[in-house]
């Protein structure tokens, strides 16, 4: 019998580029990277047959002819393995809606007496409370594996409970976007926080720089020399900072913070301070700080309460406006930057022999970054809800499904095969 002609296949231009990232890629399997040169040949100006390419790649005909068929049927999806059925599932839907009810709960909703699930505690609760007849640990583990569920893990999360959350930290975030024209207009934005517990720290052995082959060494024996409390201000706009070193920071210190700081700071119109919620931000003092800058009457009985306080500090007719971050929200103060750039560039492999040597060089430190290193921080956060995606797992099936990378940087054919799931925004 005569042999049918194979199907001529004609690429677009993305389908061209995706083979050839694939077919080109070191980190493409070889069975990936094999079928699409398979395709990229029979897509040739020269129209080849099926035997031709197959000599041209060494490999049979029907190979060509498979996977030729594949991408006219599926594209460039259909260079992958077809999924195969298997074996028939022995559990029933409503065993399996039973194990994943039972493992999105609590241990103690289900009258457990411990605090985490194992797999289990999950089979012996099935067993006891719904009346299952058997079921096997690995089968409770497939199951929560495909809908990505761990009740054996945890995380940490910060509920805030201010109720005017959203609109404190959409408007401080509004004066950290506009910080530059508002520094034109002569109006300053000003971040103060306090660093405090900065350990003195001196290892017992000096430190042995680096080498070929090897890392820097550091010995994990110190001695304590004490703790210092940084008392830090960046101005929004340019990047530049002020800061007081001391013991404590206590209210007489925050007020002689501010006071140095308000001397150095260029002269403004106004000025907005962003600080959180401790209470020496808002203490007697603080007001009649803000008064005597504001020019405005001291009336220390109307401002007994911290709510009092907080009210008058926050007036936006005064020439000196705080603004407060709302509670459980002292990341939206731009002063904690900084701190990271402290922590990471000084105080990380710090050994410093005593409280004096720690305050010179620190203090070097600060001029130093204000002198070459001072800049105004791109703010990309606008205030709206945070809401992250939903963080899957890293496994083969969920791979295939296209719901998550292997690494957090994906690969070539990664890419081509399995694009990430859409963001999803929550509704508050």
């Amino acid at each position: 019998m005569p042999t049918p002609f194979a199907p001529r296949i004609i690429l677009s231009q993305n389908d061209r580029a995706s083979l050839q990232t694939l077919s080109r890629a070191h980190s493409t399997p070889q069975a990936l990277s094999f079928r699409g040169r398979i395709i990229l040949r029979a897509a040739d100006t020269d129209q080849p047959t099926n035997l031709q390419i197959s000599r041209d790649l060494g490999c049979s005909n029907r190979t060509v002819g498979k996977w030729r068929r594949r991408y006219i049927e599926h594209g460039v999806a259909g260079l992958q393995d077809a999924s195969r059925p298997g074996r028939p599932r022995l559990l029933s839907a409503s065993t399996r809606v039973r194990v994943i009810s039972v493992a999105s709960e609590l241990p103690q909703d289900q009258n457990r007496t411990v605090t985490r699930w194992t797999l289990d505690e999950i089979v012996a609760t099935l067993i006891d409370t719904f009346d299952i007849d058997e079921i096997s640990r690995a089968s409770v583990g497939r199951i929560l594996q495909e809908v990505d569920l761990k009740p054996h893990q945890s995380e940490y999360w910060l509920n805030s409970h201010d109720e005017d959350f959203d609109a404190k930290a959409h408007d401080i975030c509004q004066l950290y976007t506009q910080a530059r024209d508002f520094y034109d207009q002569g109006r300053l934005v000003v971040c103060c926080d306090e660093k405090t517990g900065m350990q003195i720290l001196e290892r017992k052995a000096p430190t042995k720089p680096a080498q070929r082959g090897r890392r820097e060494r550091r010995e994990h024996e110190y001695i304590r020399r004490g703790t210092r409390v940084l008392i830090n201000s960046l101005a929004v706009a340019t990047g530049q900072i002020a800061w007081s070193i001391g013991k404590t920071r206590k209210i007489p210190d925050f007020v002689a913070h501010l006071r140095r700081t308000y001397r150095n700071l260029p002269r403004m119109e106004r000025y907005d301070w962003v600080m959180d919620n401790l209470n020496t931000h808002w203490s007697l003092e603080i007001c009649r700080l803000i008064a005597h800058w504001c020019k405005l009457p001291f009336e220390p009985k109307q401002l007994k309460t911290g709510a009092q306080r907080r009210a008058f500090l926050s007036d936006p007719s005064h020439r000196h406006v705080i603004h407060f971050t709302p509670k459980h929200g002292s990341w939206l103060n731009q002063a904690e930057l900084f701190f990271g750039v402290l922590q990471r560039r000084f105080l990380a492999r710090g050994s410093f022999r005593s409280a004096r040597e720690f305050e010179r060089c620190l203090t070097d430190f600060l001029k130093d970054y204000n002198a070459r290193h001072a800049h105004p921080y791109r703010w990309t956060y606008t205030g709206e809800p945070l809401v992250r995606d939903t963080p899957f797992s890293r496994t083969r099936r969920q791979q295939r499904q296209g719901r998550a990378f292997f690494s957090p940087r994906p690969k070539a054919f990664e890419k081509v095969f399995y694009p990430l799931r859409p963001y999803q925004r929550q509704a508050v």
